[in-house]
C-alpha cells in the first residue's frame, strides 16, 4: 500500500487547527490537555500523547482515546503496510529504515464521537545500534574563542543516530535535550567533541569521514568535532549533571559536577537527577549511595585549560573516584586525556 492517504467527509472547524509537537524524547507537551479542549470544548476530548518508533519498520501514536486514523503522511514520503487503529496507533512500513533519521508524520486522527486531531510530529527512527560510551572530559569555561565542551569516548562501534545530551545547570532545571545526533557511523575508542557554542566560521560539524575539516578553538585533527550553534552558556562549573539517553530514555552514561563539598543539593532538579543518574546505574557514591555535591567531581581548581578528566587507565567506577582536575594547559579535546593533576 503505498502513502496511504483517506478522504475526510465531514471534519468540524476546530480540525484545522493544527498542533505541533516534538516526539523525540517521548514526553507528553504541558500544553496537550488545553490544545485538546480547543477542538471540542470538551475535558473528553482525544489528546495526543506521543509517538515513537519502536522498530525499524514501525511507528506507534499515543492517544488519550481510540481513535481512528484519516489520513497520514510522512515527509519524507514513506510506504505504508498497514494502521492498526486504538489508543495506540500501530503503523507498519513497507521498508526498513536506517536508524536515527528524523522524519516528520502529518496525522488525522477521529474518535468514536466524530472528535477529529491533526498532528504534525517530528520523530527519528529506531536506532538499534547505538554504541556503548562514556562521559570522557568536560570543559565548562569559556575564554573567548575557546568554549565549552563534553568528550564522549566510544566503547563499541555502531551509529549515534538519535542519542540525545542533557544538562542540567545552575540556570537550567528542566530536563531539556541540548542535543540530538544525527546519523554517523562511528569505530571504537573514538573520541566525539561535542562543543557547547559556536563563535567562530572554521566551527564545522564533522558528520563524515573526514574529521580534519573543522578549525576554531578546541577542535581536533583526530576526534570527531560536533558544535551546538549560538553563544550561550549551558553548563556551569559550581554545579551540573551531564547525561546522554537513547532513544528509550535509557540513560547510556552520567556524570555530576560540584565545586563546593555541599550537605545535600541546594537545587531540587539536581536532587532529582541525582536519583535519575543512581535508579539507572550510572552514577553513585563511593559507598554506593545517591550521590551528593560531596560525592560528585570536584570542578575546584577547573579552568578553560584545566578541564575535568576521566581517568582512561582504570576502569570506570561510575563514581568521582574516576576523575581528576588536569594542570594548566592539560586540556585534549578529540584525544586521550593528559595524565598530569592539578594539585592546589
Amino acid at each position: 500500500m503505498k502513502n496511504l492517504v483517506f478522504t475526510v467527509l465531514s471534519i468540524p472547524f476546530a480540525a484545522a487547527l493544527l498542533s505541533c509537537f516534538s516526539c523525540s524524547q517521548g514526553e507528553v507537551p504541558a500544553t496537550a490537555a488545553a490544545i485538546g479542549q480547543m477542538f471540542t470544548g470538551s475535558s473528553e476530548a482525544v489528546l495526543f500523547l506521543g509517538c515513537k518508533a519502536v522498530s525499524e519498520d514501525e511507528i506507534e501514536f499515543e492517544f488519550s482515546q481510540e481513535v481512528s486514523v484519516k489520513s497520514l503522511k510522512f515527509d519524507p514520503q514513506l510506504d505504508v503496510i498497514s494502521i492498526e487503529d486504538g489508543t495506540t496507533v500501530r503503523v507498519k512500513l513497507d521498508e526498513s529504515l536506517g536508524p536515527g533519521i528524523r522524519i516528520k508524520a502529518d496525522i488525522l486522527a477521529e474518535d468514536a464521537e466524530r472528535n477529529t486531531i491533526n498532528v504534525l510530529v517530528p520523530f527519528r527512527t529506531r536506532n538499534n545500534k547505538m554504541p556503548q560510551l562514556v562521559i570522557n572530559e568536560i570543559n565548562t569555561e569559556n575564554s573567548n574563542p575557546r568554549t565549552e565542551f563534553i568528550e564522549f569516548k566510544t566503547l563499541t562501534a555502531g551509529n549515534l543516530g538519535g542519542m540525545r545530551v542533557f544538562i542540567n545547570g545552575n540556570t537550567n532545571a528542566a530536563q531539556e535535550t541540548i542535543y540530538e545526533f544525527l546519523p554517523v557511523n562511528v569505530q571504537a575508542d573514538e573520541y566525539i567533541v561535542l562543543h557547547l557554542r559556536t563563535v567562530e566560521p572554521e566551527a564545522i560539524d564533522e558528520y563524515d569521514d573526514d574529521l580534519t575539516v573543522s578549525g576554531g578553538r578546541n577542535s581536533s585533527p583526530t576526534g570527531r568535532d560536533l558544535w551546538i550553534p549560538g553563544n550561550t552558556k549551558r553548563i556551569h562549573k559550581a554545579a551540573s549533571a551531564v547525561y546522554v539517553m537513547d532513544q528509550d530514555d535509557k540513560v547510556i552514561d552520567g556524570v555530576m559536577i560540584s565545586e563546593t563539598p555541599d550537605a545535600w543539593w541546594k537545587k531540587d532538579y539536581f536532587a532529582e537527577t541525582a536519583d535519575l543518574l543512581y535508579q539507572q546505574g550510572v552514577w553513585k557514591s563511593p559507598s554506593g549511595k545517591i550521590a551528593t555535591p560531596a560525592d560528585s567531581i570536584s570542578s575546584s581548581g577547573h579552568t578553560a585549560t584545566r578541564t575535568i578528566c576521566r581517568d582512561e587507565t582504570i576502569e570506570a567506577t561510575n563514581t568521582a573516584n574516576n576523575w581528576y582536575v588536569t594542570v594548566t594547559s592539560g586540556l585534549t579535546p578529540g584525544r586521550t586525556n593528559n595524565e598530569k593533576r592539578f594539585s592546589n
